[in-house]
């Protein structure tokens, strides 16, 4: 990231953002991890917007910060392309086709439960596998060149399935980054890391801080004082994604403590929504519009899912504004380079436990499931096919199957 000037030019145009991001939002099945290795490969194989290291060093960022990483990672990249109108972009592309799914599936549209199943979800399932595997061995080639880095990784990742969950993660990172001070200062860096502009000046970035913990504080008191539903709706689905770390999953017990016991929604209902959640690509965070469709009440339907749509992922946007410029400048310093090569290694070994569980455990399952991840891998890294084209033929694979 240069950190050259207070703030750097926009690259690109926010409809070319726009663009790319609603294909993968369309396209990117398989969860978290599976987002983050299709965004690998649009953005640092194919597109080269940034290097291998940039790359690590924002997914590292994202796993500090509350809310979901993924998306956090695509409003970043965004951010870099094209200001702010590009990380909306980003953010619009990626979330609007499964939050209009989900949306549709509460409305009770009949071809959108008739779809939520079948062989055709395993074989989405089994590409992100294939995904996964070709973003891990490219990002271990270049970040974890020599034994030490290996040995960063591989223990990163044993922390990681020794102590699932948020802690597990941040701390198999924090060690990575200490270990990484000690141990390989005076390295030279591969893969880059000064190639992402941010234009975003430090100035926007406080007062996108400042309003996120003004929201914060601030609505449940407004809420309180004016009963009004739709603005505890959406302070509701604030807090959610304000205080929650560690993605989609993590989230659920927090949302069904909100909507359940106050009478907003079923839990039969939120059961079903959550099964459909499952079946959709992008963010699992999209499961909120699913959750404002089917709320009881006079404000039910699309406009309390636009509420809890935007209060879930409002936190994200103003954290990723308020955090970047920052970590531009901090990761720019000399003494932060052997940190940094330990914080990617890091990475390498956390998205490497990741994708044994729950990518690989949740899609194969049969002799037939591993031949067809390998025909996907071999698709991916063997013959450069477009993703896009992978997951299609995946998923009319496993619907053969």
């Amino acid at each position: 990231m240069s950190v050259t000037r207070e703030a750097d030019r926009p690259v690109g145009s926010w409809i070319e953002v726009f663009r790319i991001f609603l294909r993968l939002g369309l396209t990117s099945f398989g969860g978290p991890v599976a987002h983050l290795g299709y965004f690998r490969e649009a953005f640092v194989e194919r597109r080269r917007w940034m290097s291998e290291a940039a790359y690590a060093d924002l997914v590292a960022l994202c796993q500090f910060l509350p809310g979901p990483a993924s998306s956090q990672v695509g409003l970043s990249i965004g951010l870099s392309r094209a200001g702010l109108p590009g990380a909306l972009a980003a953010w619009a592309g990626f979330t609007l086709p499964s939050a209009l799914a989900l949306l549709a599936f509460a409305y009770g549209v009949g071809w959108a439960g008739d779809a939520l199943g079948g062989g055709w979800l395993a074989g989405l399932k089994i590409a992100a596998v294939a995904v996964v595997a070709n973003a891990l061995w490219g990002m271990a080639r270049t970040l974890i060149p020599d034994a030490t880095r290996a040995t960063f990784a591989v223990a990163a990742a044993a922390v990681v399935v020794a102590v699932p969950g948020v802690w597990g993660q941040v701390g198999a990172i924090v060690a990575a980054g200490v270990a990484g001070r000690l141990l390989l200062q005076g390295k030279p860096r591969e893969g880059g890391g000064d190639d992402m502009p941010i234009p975003i000046r430090r100035r926007t970035a406080v007062v996108a801080l400042a309003i996120f913990a003004l929201l914060l504080g601030g609505l449940p008191l407004a809420a309180a004082s004016l009963q009004s539903e739709g603005l505890a709706l959406f302070d509701a689905f604030y807090r959610a994604g304000s205080l929650v770390f560690g993605g989609g999953h993590v989230v659920l017990p927090l949302l069904q403590a909100e909507v359940v016991p106050p009478g907003w929604v079923a839990r039969d209902d939120f059961l079903a929504g959550y099964g459909a959640a499952q079946a959709v690509p992008g963010p699992l965070f999209t499961f909120s519009a699913y959750l404002g469709g089917v709320v009881q009440g006079p404000l039910g339907g699309w406009p309390a899912a636009a509420i809890c749509l935007v209060g879930i992922f409002l936190p994200s946007v103003l954290l990723v504004v308020g955090a970047l410029p920052f970590w531009a400048a901090l990761r720019a310093r000399p003494d932060m380079q052997a940190v940094l090569m330990g914080v990617n290694a890091g990475v390498v070994g956390l998205l490497a436990a990741a994708f044994y569980d729950p990518v690989w455990t949740a899609a194969i399952h049969a002799r037939a499931d591993f031949a067809l991840a390998l025909g996907a891998l071999l698709l991916l890294a063997g013959w450069k096919v477009s993703p896009v084209i992978v997951v299609v033929m995946s998923a009319v694979a496993g619907a053969a199957l």
